[in-house]
């Protein structure tokens, strides 16, 4: 037994020392726009590298570009990453993509990819102003001039030559920028894979993972064992974020929102409605929040018109200034949330977005108002509903008395008396019965003399007898 021991302890050394003796890589792969998601996965995968002491973070990159400020977070983190990052290029890294793969320390093409092309323009591909451009030309030239340079003194001058020319790196943004022997005026440079190892922006052309870590055992002190490689994917949270993002979905979760509200409006106090209708509004506005679709200002919107819509039905007389404000607050937050902006600037929302996100929230409240009309009274005098919501009082229950227990008597013309302030919807005695009412868009306070009216979505509307 103590010779079992012995030979399973040499065994698990001899398995560390050989693991220990290996080049591991974490891989991640940015096959999609360049966004919040791709951010986070990147992130990730630096996270993962630190954590296992990997010896290389390998960032495969396919990609035609996205937003600037997630591009520029990217880099940050890379920039700032002790150990190697390294891009392989399989097939594009244009515009953002070309950003992020400057940033790391060896760029590896595969035959027929191309890198560049990073001028900045909006959803419909239009060249944004020369302000954008300006901020774009400085981060690709601070990052290409983050690799360093040699200093050459010839004839007593002195003189840099940069490992990635800063110029090359503006001229992938500014069609203004002429470089002999690499591009003229009125052109971008967008470079293929030839093209780049000509000029410094590509260490070596590859076929594929297995090329770049042959090339690394050969050219660096990393060990020439197997590689061993750690895969870093879109995590459980990531992948609900994209389902919770479609646009089916999103319309539904606004329906609910809109029926929370409704119901807890007719029948006051916290309960059910309430909790689907804000269970609601954190599934529809987490992922865009996420995403960097929804901004604080948004949200914030949101729950101001929730607030001046509430405010109107129960504490202000009538129906003016406050709910038209909160609903014009409501719905613009829920149609501006769906697109995407950078404090207030629209400019890189793509080209229909802002119709189609209207799209959504208008078939919604269409939805509702169907809904509404069609079985809005049936649904909330159902016992179901009314166990869920608790529309019964506990006074009511010890005295016997139910609201709306004559419901469906004719109460036309009878005279009873406000059991609450009606603001315009409260409760009434008539004829011994405590009932919701509600008035005609006016202000009835508790004790006062009422008059039934008529009737309406399941409400017996009253004024002052």
């Amino acid at each position: 037994m103590k010779h079992f021991l012995t030979v399973v302890i040499l065994l698990m050394q001899i398995s560390l020392f050989a693991r220990a003796d290996t080049t591991h890589i974490v891989h991640v792969k940015i096959q999609e726009e360049i966004a919040p998601a791709a951010s986070r996965l990147v992130k990730k995968a630096l996270v993962e590298a630190e954590e296992t002491n990997a010896d290389v973070v390998l960032l495969e990159l396919d990609t035609y570009g996205g937003l600037v400020v997630d591009a520029d977070s990217i880099r940050k983190n890379i920039l700032a990453f002790e150990k190697p990052v390294y891009a392989y290029i399989n097939l594009n890294a244009a515009s953002a993509g070309a950003l992020i793969s400057i940033a790391c320390d060896k760029i590896f093409m595969q035959p027929g990819a191309t890198m560049g092309s990073s001028t900045v323009v909006n959803g419909s591909g239009e060249v944004l102003p020369d302000k954008y451009q300006s901020y774009m030309r400085s981060i690709m030239r601070a990052t290409a001039e983050s690799h360093g340079r040699d200093t050459i003194i010839l004839d007593g001058d002195t003189t840099f030559k940069y490992y990635r020319d800063p110029r090359i790196a503006e001229a992938m943004v500014d069609d203004r920028i002429a470089i002999q022997g690499i591009i003229d005026s009125g052109r971008i440079v967008a470079f293929t894979t030839t093209e780049a190892l000509r000029h410094g922006y590509c260490e070596a052309e590859v076929n594929s993972v297995d090329d770049i870590v042959a090339f690394l055992q050969r050219t660096t002190s990393l060990p020439k064992q197997e590689a061993r490689f750690t895969e870093v994917k879109k995590t459980t949270l990531d992948k609900i974020i994209g389902f919770l993002a479609l646009p089916g979905l999103q319309g539904a979760l606004l329906m609910i929102i809109f029926w929370g509200i409704f119901f807890e409006i007719r029948t006051p106090g916290i309960g059910f409605p309430l909790a689907a209708a804000v269970l609601a509004a954190l599934l529809y506005f987490a992922p865009l929040y996420l995403d960097g679709l929804a901004a604080n200002w948004e949200i914030l919107l949101f729950i101001v018109g929730i607030i001046l819509i509430a405010l109107e039905i129960f504490v202000i007389p009538g129906f003016g200034v406050a709910g038209v404000t909160g609903i014009l607050f409501t719905v613009g937050s829920l149609i501006l949330s769906l697109v995407r902006n950078v404090d207030f600037d629209f400019s890189q929302a793509p080209d229909g977005q802002l119709g189609n996100a209207a799209l959504i929230v208008l078939f919604a409240l269409i939805g509702f108002i169907v809904g509404a009309f069609l079985f809005g009274r049936g649904m909330t005098s159902s016992p179901l509903f009314k166990k869920m919501v608790l529309t019964n009082t506990l006074k009511d229950a010890k005295a016997g008395i139910h609201t709306n227990a004559r419901a469906a008597d004719d109460l036309m013309g009878h005279i009873g008396i406000a059991h609450t302030d009606i603001r315009p919807i409260g409760k009434a005695r008539i004829d011994d019965v405590i009932m919701d009412v509600k008035s005609m868009g006016v202000f009835i306070s508790k004790g006062s003399s009422i008059r039934v009216v008529s009737r309406e979505l399941g409400y017996w509307v009253v004024e002052k007898a």
